[in-house]
């Protein structure tokens, strides 16, 4: 499904009907990946699930947007068309980022929210890359070409991680718009404000996490008064890929309490 905002062709896929629940992947891959992770562990019906690609990425422009900033406004009037009511927002590393800027500049729009590896300003406390886990067989899922980035993702690497990666994070990376995505990257501070956000929120973090680390996720409380956070032992940067179990449960506890006949 295609919708063109101010110029911009924002492609995505969606699935059921209910609450609208908008999920957001990270830099440098498209609604493949967030798609997989999400649609494998969401708890029963009573939701519609919307997995946008985000400019620059998979088969959305990138036109005039200029700055991380303008990327949260077009996101904005993205949920404002769907015209379904407040929505549950939920993102993955740079997704997780730009959910925060949507939440703060248009609470009106966002029921819930939900960052999972969240990604900001700039990162700090970031542990070393190291691996937690490891199959003989992994890489036999992989072409070579493939291992290195696998590498540098996972640090629980199986066959079914492996295939995670050569299915659902590998295609995106072959779309990515570089000139448009630049140019927005260049200018990358989101406007996350300085109050709270006072709906339901989740935070999870990997404690091997050696690409945004987890200690700012930590630092997040205090801006969601209502939040629940988990730092995951076992799991770093691809935690929904990781320990998918986990998160199953902690995303079931945070769409209950964002159901409204849970208020």
């Amino acid at each position: 499904m295609e919708r063109r905002i101010n110029d911009v062709l924002i492609h995505y896929v969606e699935h059921g009907v209910g609450m609208p629940l908008i999920a957001l992947h990270g830099a440098g891959v498209d609604h493949r990946e967030i798609e997989a992770a999400i649609e494998a562990v969401v708890p029963g019906p009573g939701f519609q699930r919307i997995y946008p690609d985000l400019p620059g990425m998979g088969h959305s422009t990138t036109e005039d947007l200029g700055c991380n900033d303008d990327v949260v406004a077009l996101l904005a009037d993205f949920i404002d068309r769907l015209e379904a009511g407040p929505v549950m927002l939920l993102g993955h590393s740079y997704g997780a980022y730009l959910a925060r800027g949507v939440a703060a500049q248009r609470p009106d729009i966002v029921r819930a929210l939900a960052l999972l590896c969240p990604g900001a300003e700039r990162s700090q406390n970031v542990p070393d890359h190291r691996v937690i886990y490891q199959d003989d067989d992994a890489y036999d899922e992989l072409e070579p070409e493939q291992r290195q980035g696998f590498d540098e993702y996972f640090v629980v690497r199986t066959p079914a991680t492996a295939r995670r990666y050569r299915s659902h994070v590998v295609p995106g990376t072959t779309l990515v718009d570089a000139k448009g995505l630049g140019r927005i990257f260049a200018e990358w501070t989101v406007d996350v404000g300085s109050g709270t956000f006072t709906g339901p929120t989740l935070i999870a973090a990997g404690r091997s996490d050696a690409i945004v680390g987890y200690t700012d996720a930590m630092d997040l409380l205090e801006r969601y008064p209502h939040a629940s956070l988990a730092v995951v032992e076992g799991a770093g940067h691809a935690l929904m890929h990781e320990r998918p179990e986990l998160l199953a449960a902690l995303l079931g506890d945070w769409l209950d309490r964002a159901r409204p006949d849970e208020k």
